[in-house]
């Protein structure tokens, strides 16, 4: 009975995950194609005209899509502003490190995916080379291909797979039955 229990509890937390989540998730979502053309691509210059090389600092200039993209996550539920914590509870240190952690998360890991975005966008506000080198080295598309991938995976309950199957099942034995014979005589 214990099982059980567990079992619709865990269904309706993914349910919940997923109903939270999926407009915020298709809002970014339409960036993905962007993010996958600009892996590996620098997408920050430097401004340097009008001889202010000589007289200030350059600074950076963004892509506008980039721009576009960080103040869409910004208005979402996906910022987490104690990202920290789980990059410390995971131990992440390292782009690599995020990578995998982003890979095997499921949705029950919807933390780390938000952490590791929110870690991105915000520090991006103040370290100007954050977010170029999210999109650079493909932790925003990595992140959010992932959150895309569990959200749609989960949007149908798994009850209504079994229950589907267990009619197919039902179809399959009563195909195997023969047919009753019709008895004229």
């Amino acid at each position: 009975m214990e099982k059980i229990l567990t079992e619709k509890e865990d269904i309706a937390y993914r349910q919940q995950v997923v109903n939270e989540y999926r407009a915020d998730v298709e809002r970014l979502a339409r960036y993905l194609p962007w993010l996958e053309s600009k892996k590996g691509v620098s997408v920050q210059r430097s401004y340097s005209g009008d001889g202010i090389g000589e007289h200030s600092v350059a600074f950076p200039v963004y892509d506008s899509t980039l721009l576009g993209f960080v103040k869409e996550a910004q208005r979402t539920k996906l910022m987490d502003r104690n990202y920290r914590y789980v990059y410390s509870r995971l131990r992440i240190r390292i782009t690599e490190d995020e990578l995998l952690a982003a890979k095997r998360s499921s949705i029950k890991e919807m933390d780390v995916l938000k952490a590791i975005l929110s870690r991105y966008v915000m520090e991006g506000m103040t370290k100007g080379r954050k977010w170029s080198e999210a999109v650079e080295n493909g932790v925003f598309l990595t992140v959010i291909s992932k959150m895309k991938e569990n959200l749609d995976f989960w949007d149908h309950p798994v009850q209504t797979r079994v229950v589907n199957t267990a009619e197919k099942k039902k179809q399959d034995r009563n195909a195997e039955k023969p047919a009753p014979k019709d008895t004229l005589f």
